[in-house]
């Protein structure tokens, strides 16, 4: 009897259960994180429409789809240490009323440089919903299993709205104007900001200091430079604009860095990355949006210009991989509580490289069938490491400083994204470039072999204008692009496998989330 009394003492009290209001202020954090998602997907429907319309020079269009995404970038880290000084909720509403102001902007904007500001306003509103949700869900789900499981819906609800955005944007250009995309954020940032006075508490450091202003223009700046440059490099080549661009972004953010160590609050508390476990997170995290970003952006335009779908319809045919996503999401949290994370991380990386491999496989087919296959494997596979990667990130932070966490997250995710565009883009625009100097069809006009060596897209816009020879310009481009992008499948293939064989020695020691003893004590909300 004193055994059993002394083993029940010895035992570590458990962290508090959610209770139905955690819950349901679940549903009320997915809903801004169904926004996030579907304002990425949602313009490109809109694009041919508001371009009749507004008449954007080709770089202000090229502004218009990237500006939301850059703002969004520079401004996560800003947003999420001040939601951890003002408060998470707070920040989260102050968000949303700007993200319905910005929409309704953008909705009605009358020129090219209007619909430009509001799609960066939209960004930087972005910014705020992100850091605030994943935060707030941090000091909701005090019990490990139970916050990987609401992390496991908070990344389901961005897959959701990714699959969801092209199809609700279908059937509004169907009826309405392209500014009728936008405008699906206003009810939904309305009902959020009835329902989170209501539903979700409110967290924020009592010890936090100011904002340190200096040090958010430098992160702004770094990562605004950096992405800006790997992009542009995935359009241009590593031209003089993409290295000057990217090292700058590198010695700002060496001033950033070196900043934090001197200053009494720093944005970023350096000691994070004394845990392997953050480290690694961060570092799997990159490699597996690197996969995911670079991968979905060559697979919607092999849909539309190999297969020959029209956006509605490669929309539809994407629906399935973010169902493989939400599938991976919700199956992790069980799966955490029986199986070390690098396991199961590791295990899931190596599902994805088959789904790529399959993937490379299906585009020298050009079967429609195993290419939608392929994507919903290699969905389910990256899922639960996305999951696991984030949990881990915001786990081993003190709660107080759980938005710089997130914020960090969400950069490392948009960082890996772009890299992945730039890269996988380049490598597929010169293998397509190179294999179409080969197999051109002979008798063609200079200015169609230029545009048609140029982009797969514009051979085929040159195709549709000629006869017999437009048959020979459109196979041949569509075998080169098929080609370049089985190679580039290939390359995920094997940035998949890397990442898997790094987390299962970075993460070796780690436990399942069931027995994990280095959860953090959360303060109480207010």
């Amino acid at each position: 009897m004193s055994d059993l009394a002394h083993k029940q003492s010895s035992v570590e009290p458990s962290e508090p259960k959610a209770g139905r209001r955690e819950w349901i202020g679940l549903a009320v954090i997915a809903l801004p994180c169904l926004l996030y998602s579907m304002d990425l997907t949602v313009l490109n429907l809109a694009v041919p429409r508001l371009s009749a319309d507004l008449q954007p020079s080709a770089a202000q269009l090229l502004w218009i789809v990237d500006i939301y995404g850059f703002m969004v970038a520079g401004a996560l880290i800003t947003m999420g240490t001040l939601g951890d000084r003002i408060g998470r909720r707070k920040l989260l509403m102050i968000g949303g009323v700007f993200f319905g102001v910005a929409s309704v902007l953008a909705a009605f904007s009358t020129s090219a440089e209007m619909l430009i500001v509001a799609r960066a306003m939209l960004g930087l509103a972005a910014a705020t919903l992100a850091p605030s949700t994943l935060s707030l869900i941090r000091n909701m789900f005090l019990d490990p299993k139970e916050r990987t499981f609401a992390i496991g819906v908070w990344i389901a609800s961005f897959s959701a709205g990714g699959a969801i955005g092209p199809l609700i944007g279908g059937v509004l250009l169907t009826w309405f104007w392209w500014g009728s995309v936008f405008l699906i954020a206003v009810p939904v940032m309305g009902l959020l900001l009835v329902l989170a006075p209501i539903l979700l508490p409110e967290y924020r450091d009592p010890d936090a200091g100011r904002l340190d202003i200096a040090s958010a223009a430098l992160s702004l700046i770094a990562v605004l430079s950096i992405i800006y440059g790997v992009k542009h490099s995935a359009v241009a080549g590593l031209d003089a604009i993409s290295l000057g661009t990217i090292a700058l972004g590198i010695i700002v953010g060496w001033l950033f860095l070196r900043r934090q160590r001197h200053i009494e609050t720093p944005m970023i508390d350096l000691s994070f990355f004394a845990s392997k476990g953050f480290s690694a997170a961060l570092t799997i995290n990159v490699f597996g949006f690197f996969a995911a970003f670079g991968s979905f952006l060559l697979i919607a335009q092999y849909l539309q210009l190999v297969i020959g779908l029209s956006p509605l319809e490669a929309g539809l045919w994407s629906a399935p991989s973010a169902i493989g996503f939400i599938g991976g999401s919700m199956l992790a949290p069980a799966l955490a509580s029986r199986i070390r994370p690098a396991w199961l991380m590791s295990g899931g990386l190596v599902i994805a490289a088959v789904g790529f491999a399959t993937l490379s496989v299906a585009a020298g087919l050009s079967s429609l069938i195993l290419i939608v296959t392929a994507c919903i494997v290699l969905s389910f596979g990256l899922a639960p490491v996305f999951t696991l990667a984030t949990d881990l990130i915001i786990g081993k932070a003190p709660p107080e400083r759980v938005g710089t966490a997130a914020g960090m997250a969400e950069t490392s995710s948009e960082f890996g994204g772009a890299l992945g565009i730039a890269i996988l883009g380049s490598v597929v625009a010169v293998l397509y470039r190179t294999a179409m100097v080969a197999t051109l069809p002979a008798g063609l006009p200079d200015e169609t072999e230029a545009v048609a060596i140029d982009t797969v897209g514009g051979a085929i816009a040159q195709a549709d204008l000629l006869g017999a020879q437009g048959e020979a310009l459109r196979l041949a481009a569509q075998t080169a692009y098929g080609d370049a992008f089985s190679i580039a499948a290939l390359i995920c293939a094997a940035v998949a496998l890397c990442a898997a064989i790094i987390t299962a020695i970075a993460l070796r020691d780690g436990k399942p989330v069931a027995t994990r003893d280095d959860a953090c004590v959360t303060e109480p909300a207010e």
